[in-house]
């Protein structure tokens, strides 16, 4: 036993050993044979490298496995490489599956999206999900004709959006090309192109595409040097053409409840002018907003945003958290007499550069259940038929959009799906600054390699082309417009021996439920007595 261990002591050291023995043999070679100075220098610099690694600390590996140890340190660099090119099966979904991003790259390009043989996915799997056709299709409806009205009686500009858009990416988080690639893509197929946080930067404006302005706790763009809201820069900008909706952020679903820093040498010169911050300071973005602190107060900064805008569509988007405080509003909404014209739900399996680990595994309702219970609540209000409702959260697919529509949602919104269109690998690198593409980097010389006109092509494709496969999903199922589908159309396994219709599996409030003493719904009731136009705490 003592000579077998003293054999793994020392075959600790057996690669650093093997250097140091070559280089000695290097070194009087090289004497007499030049190329084997080639030699030695290789065996000195890892004989140097296992000196450090025996003097340094920090890594026990390295201590004990002198220069092999890197090896773990080389190949944990190059894991997610490894797993999606070599490991990934095409249904694993980290946080996209091969599967996914393939349909969106072969949308980008232009074609529509094939696969042979018959479907790969397990139909007798719990969860499985489909649409249920008819035995009388109908003709397949223009693409071009799946759009929707947003503005409620208050709103003196209404807009005539797609059904499927560009959720909010800032500039800064992608980078220039990114953003003009995105918004030329947006201009060319006539749909909108959420801003992000970080407010309308010369690539938006540059392209002319639609925008949506989002207007955060940070208030980017429209904000004083103490960092509150100024009325007047935001006129100057939401009054401007291609400004077609004011959104105003609440929570996203990566990270809700959570603020963000932008360290000081981060703040590049260009996005300090489009956010309107200073150079050489932190840029902070609060955890909650400094404009109002109820949810009357918030319906009194929704008609100054509305008046300001000259009568544009406002509304808002969140992550549902606790759900009296979205009760909440939507009393302060009865109460005031103001209506937001929207509503985008974002949900938790949202994205976003850079996230704690508990917030974005943790925190925040899942988009299709927050859905649920928005449209649940404006419907028991009598507000649903006056206020529109968005959706954003992992969709990059026809039936992702018509899975959404079905129950509940008016429109839907993708970000990584349009990230995927124009070029976006899943490298998992975005806040690193190192992105392989060009599309989440500041780095000059890497969104260099992403050609606009050519990626801004297949932003456009990506988004004809999945809306030409909503039109014949919709055929199938004798449709003619995403209006049309209702939360009986889409069926879900519930076990292998048993399928149950979406109007099944939920619950649907009638217009007018919460109004009375007739709502039967537990979780609605309940809140619904929790919340306080005045106040977002529980009565």
């Amino acid at each position: 036993m003592a000579a077998a261990d003293l054999g793994k002591r020392v075959g600790r050291y057996a690669v650093f050993g093997a250097c140091v023995l070559l280089l000695g043999v290097a070194v009087p070679l090289g004497l007499v044979w030049p190329p084997a100075w080639v030699v030695a220098a290789v065996a000195a610099a890892l004989v140097a490298l296992g000196l450090g690694d025996l003097l340094q600390t920090r890594h026990s590996i390295q201590r004990n496995y002198p220069v092999i140890g890197h090896i773990r340190w080389w190949v944990e660099a190059v894991r997610p490489e490894i797993r999606q090119y070599l490991l990934e099966t095409n249904e694993e979904a980290a946080p996209f599956s091969r599967d996914q991003r393939d349909l969106v790259y072969e949308r980008a390009k232009g074609e529509v999206g094939e696969h042979p043989f018959g479907t790969l996915l397990d139909v007798y799997r719990d969860g499985y999900e489909f649409l249920a056709h008819s035995a009388m299709p109908a003709d397949a409806a223009d693409p071009g004709s799946f759009r929707i009205s947003i503005g409620g009686p208050q709103c003196t500009q209404p807009y005539r959006a797609s059904v499927f858009n560009i959720s909010a990416m800032s500039f800064g988080s992608l980078s220039a090309n990114a953003i003009r690639a995105l918004n030329a893509g947006a201009k060319r197929g006539g749909f909108s192109h959420d801003t992000g946080e970080g407010s309308i930067s010369p690539y938006h404006r540059e392209m002319g595409g639609d925008i949506v302005w989002e207007v955060a706790s940070g208030y980017f763009g429209c904000r004083t040097d103490d960092g509150r809201f100024d009325p007047a820069k935001f006129a100057e900008q939401a009054c401007t053409e291609q400004v077609r909706m004011i959104e105003i952020k609440l929570s996203q679903g990566a990270k809700p409840g959570h603020g963000g820093v932008l360290p000081a040498a981060k703040v590049t010169r260009e996005i300090a002018d489009t956010r309107g911050v200073p150079m050489g300071r932190d840029c902070v973005s609060p955890a909650r907003h400094s404009a109002f602190s109820t949810p009357l107060e918030m319906m009194a900064f929704v008609a100054e945003l509305r008046r300001l805008s000259g009568g544009k569509p406002v509304g808002f988007k969140l992550c549902i958290g606790h759900p009296w405080e979205f009760m909440a509003i939507v009393k302060a909404m009865r109460e005031s007499g103001v209506l937001v014209d929207f509503v985008v739900v974002d949900g938790a399996e949202g994205g976003t550069g850079a996230a704690p680990t508990e917030f974005s595994d943790h925190i925040g309702l899942p988009m299709r259940e927050g859905l649920l219970f928005v449209h649940n609540t404006l419907v028991g209000a009598g507000l649903r038929d006056r206020i529109k409702v968005g959706v954003a959260g992992k969709i990059v697919s026809a039936f992702d959009i018509a899975s959404v529509l079905a129950i509940g949602a008016d429109w839907a919104n993708a970000a990584r799906g349009f990230m995927f269109a124009v070029g976006c690998v899943q490298s998992v690198s975005c806040n690193t600054n190192r992105c392989p593409t060009g599309v989440a980097t500041q780095d000059p010389l890497r969104q260099a390699a992403l050609v606009v006109p050519d990626k801004a092509e297949r932003v456009y494709n990506f988004h004809r082309l999945t809306l030409k496969a909503l039109s014949d999903m919709l055929a199938a199922a004798g449709l003619e417009h995403p209006d049309d589908l209702k939360p009986y159309h889409l069926v879900r396994r519930v076990s292998p021996t048993e399928i149950r219709q979406f109007s099944e599996l939920h619950t649907f409030l009638q217009p007018g439920d919460l109004l009375g003493d007739d709502c039967t719904d537990g979780l609605y009731a309940a809140n619904w007595a929790l919340a306080q136009a005045a106040s977002f705490a529980p009565a």
